[in-house]
């Protein structure tokens, strides 16, 4: 002891004193300071030791104990406490979020409570809550409690009460209580219900292997559909190396259901097992070598249509699998891809296209001497892969292809208002297989083809005004510019187009052919301050329009530029006007229009329009509105079974510190009158838990005869304890799409 305040000292014996009324004790050791007040205080000098009673109060760093009676070592500052309650900070206060997190102060207590270390505590028939109200709405009470601090609880025979009514009893728990929010250990299980699935039940099991890596193990009991399993690893292995991977597989039961082909027919959908799996990384070698890779693969479409609540990953139909290395040395790049994509058309039905592997060596542009020309090339060999599979029918269209493509570019660019670029290009290209010209079938001889691509890119001349707004509120000052655009192409004889395979866009140029496409630019900016910071100049309006015209009307059925190309349209020496708008007057809103309009048929082809505004961190709100077009006569756009129109929505609503909010999204079908889904999510977190609530009504129309009914309506709730989590589990509920406890 440093020093001792009372209202009265006695000397029992040589080595024991008695201190007595408003005893105040400090002292320190090995770093830790402690304090003692009590109405008596035995103290035996040569054990170290005291004895404590009457409204005694124990203070340290670790937390605050009170207690009727303790026994304590000053020494290495171990003790027991009797008939006691204590309280400790866990972690700093934190921004409530719908998933859960610990809470900043824990408070226990028990009939008898060991203090073992500095920060180490033993309760015998004791519990503890952190939620630190003169009620808690929940605590868990146990035979024995071991607390070690910053890090985890071990409750033997505990049983949790909520509200003063006990849930249920576990004879061994453990509870993390890291600072850090990264404890390993059960998260709060969640409840669903749904049309296809029957009730349900969701569990994880989080483990935090340390800073950089972490896994997630799922199960989900579904009482109709049957029971699925997940895991979901993550790590960072440095600046650049990281990646995170899932698998899901999910045991569906044999069903028996009625009327699903007529009234009084009933029908057995056999059991049937799926999995997924899903995952990306990244890995930095050296500065000049890194990889890359990705996978999204399901084994049953069906499945993945059927029972996926984020409507994105629920109207997928292509399963993906691709991986990248590439190295740079100065102005050289190798790069080796392999990568396929199979997209579904149905159950069965599919069509696979990819490279395996795909290799690529190109130099950057470099100038020629001292020469305003610069010199760069493309190289590329590529084993294709295609193949489409339509009921019996399989059909491989793979083949091998060699492309090099040097390039020769001359720039003129002393005068600010006007740029000129002009560049030669040489193509020669090597197809292993072509296309028979009498049977018109694929066949295993070789073809190569060659052309020169000369380019000529003109920007301007261009014009700018420039004028103060001192008195705007808006901004300091406005620059606008117009800027035209012009570019003229001739790609020279390419006569065995037709014989060539076309599986991608280098395979469908079009020779003999000149384009000249033209369009104007117009752009609008504002020197502006959000905040406190300074005032810096933001692009708040662009408009952008052009049109290209070709001497081949078969040209402007392959040009890339084009949303709408690759459509089997009619021929055309011009191609469709495009319209671009972006505008975003603050960092709060934006908005984007995209239109394609085909100035031979007097109509748009394809608009589409998408916005989001955020208002003072309370709402979210996005929407997209997109529309494919009937063109009578158009090949391509005069079929309504091939046209689309779609509107979604997507509204975040919540309180300030995210005490309270909701999500409100929908995708409606506008050709055919009908919701794809919508979707409802509420959430409340008082100080010690939460409450979340997720509706979805999803329409499983278009799947037809694969599934036992037209719509999927979904339920889900969960609750979350401080320290205790919940999640999202793998099928989506709760999960990414809602923004429900994301920062905007």
């Amino acid at each position: 002891m440093s020093s001792t305040l009372q209202d009265q000292l006695r000397q029992l014996s040589e080595n024991h004193l008695r201190l007595v009324e408003n005893v105040e004790l400090t002292g320190s050791n090995n770093g830790e300071d402690w304090q003692f007040h009590a109405d008596v205080v035995d103290f035996y000098i040569d054990e170290s030791r005291l004895v404590a009673s009457g409204n005694v109060v124990f203070s340290s760093e670790g937390g605050r104990i009170a207690a009727e009676r303790v026994e304590f070592n000053t020494e290495d500052l171990t003790g027991v406490f009797y008939e006691a309650d204590g309280s400790t900070a866990v972690v700093d206060d934190v921004e409530p979020s719908m998933f859960g997190t610990s809470e900043p102060e824990m408070r226990f207590w028990g009939e008898i409570i060991e203090k073992v270390g500095p920060r180490s505590y033993k309760l015998i028939r004791g519990g503890f809550t952190s939620c630190v109200q003169p009620t808690p709405r929940w605590e868990v009470s146990a035979s024995s409690v071991t607390i070690n601090l910053d890090e985890y609880l071990v409750l033997r025979n505990s049983v949790l009460s909520v509200k003063g009514v006990p849930l249920f009893y576990l004879p061994v728990m453990f509870y993390p209580i890291q600072a850090d929010d990264r404890a390993t250990g059960i998260l709060m299980p969640t409840y669903g219900s749904s049309t296809i699935r029957g009730q349900s039940l969701s569990n994880a099991l989080f483990m935090a292997f340390n800073r950089s890596h972490d896994a997630t193990v799922f199960h989900d009991f579904f009482s109709t559909a049957g029971q699925g399993m997940g895991a979901e690893y993550r790590y960072v292995a440095g600046p650049g190396s990281q990646g995170n991977f899932e698998t899901y597989l999910l045991n569906e039961r044999e069903v028996v259901v009625p009327n699903l082909f007529g009234v009084g027919t009933e029908t057995t959908l056999p059991a049937r097992q799926s999995y997924n799996l899903r995952g990306n990384a990244t890995h930095v070698f050296t500065d000049a070598l890194r990889a890359r890779g990705q996978i999204d693969y399901f084994s049953d479409v069906t499945v993945q249509q059927t029972y996926q609540t984020n409507i994105y990953e629920a109207s997928n139909s292509s399963r993906t699998l691709g991986g990248n290395v590439t190295g740079s040395w100065g102005a050289y790049t190798l790069s080796g891809t392999a990568d396929f994509s199979e997209t579904f058309f149905g159950a069965k039905d599919a069509s696979l296209y990819g490279a395996g592997p795909r290799v690529g060596f190109d130099q950057a542009e470099r100038v020629i001497g001292n020469s305003p020309i610069y010199y760069a090339f493309t190289s590329e060999y590529a084993n294709l892969l295609r193949n489409t599979r339509f009921g019996d029918q399989e059909i491989d269209s793979g083949l091998t292809r060699f492309d090099v493509n040097p390039t020769v570019r001359v720039p003129f660019t002393k005068w600010p208002f006007l740029t000129i670029n002009s560049s030669i290009g040489w193509q020669q290209t090597y197809w292993t297989e072509s296309i028979d010209e009498m049977t018109q079938r694929q066949i295993e001889n070789g073809i190569s083809r060659s052309f020169l691509d000369m380019q000529t890119q003109i920007t301007g001349p261009v014009f700018v005004k420039v004028w103060d707004t001192p008195n705007s509120g808006y901004s300091e000052r406005m620059k606008h510019v117009i800027e035209p655009w012009y570019n003229l192409g001739r790609t020279t004889a390419i006569d065995n187009f037709d014989q060539i395979v076309q599986l991608e866009g280098t395979d469908s140029i079009v020779g003999q052919v000149t384009q000249f496409s033209y369009g104007l630019n117009n752009r609008l900016y504002a020197r502006r301050s959000e905040g406190d910071g300074p005032s810096v100049a933001q692009e708040v309006l662009t408009v952008g329009i052009e049109q290209s015209y070709y001497t081949d009307a078969n040209a402007a059925q392959f040009d890339r530029n084009f949303q709408t190309s690759f459509q089997g349209d009619n021929p055309s020496n011009f191609s469709p006007l495009s319209l671009i708008v972006r505008g975003g007057p603050t960092s709060e809103i934006s908005g984007t229009m995209r239109a394609e309009y085909d100035a031979e048929y007097g109509a748009f082809r394809q608009i589409s329009a998408d916005g989001s505004i955020e208002i003072g961190g309370w709402l979210y709100q996005t929407a997209g509105w997109s529309q494919r077009r009937f063109i009578e006569g158009l090949a391509g756009f005069d079929n309504p079974d091939f046209l689309d129109h779609y509107l979604n929505s997507f509204t975040n609503l919540r309180t300030p510190g995210n005490r309270m909010g909701g999500v409100y999204q929908f995708n409606y079908d506008i050709q055919r009158g009908r919701h794809l889904q919508q979707r409802i999510v509420w959430y409340y977190n008082a100080q010690c838990c939460g409450l979340s609530f997720e509706y979805q009504s999803f329409n499983l129309e278009g799947l037809g005869a694969r599934v036992r009914v037209d719509r999927d309506r979904r339920f889900n709730l969960s609750f979350t304890l401080a320290g205790l989590g919940t999640f999202s589990n793998m099928l989506g509920a709760f999960g990414v799409g809602t923004g429900t406890g994301e920062e905007f």
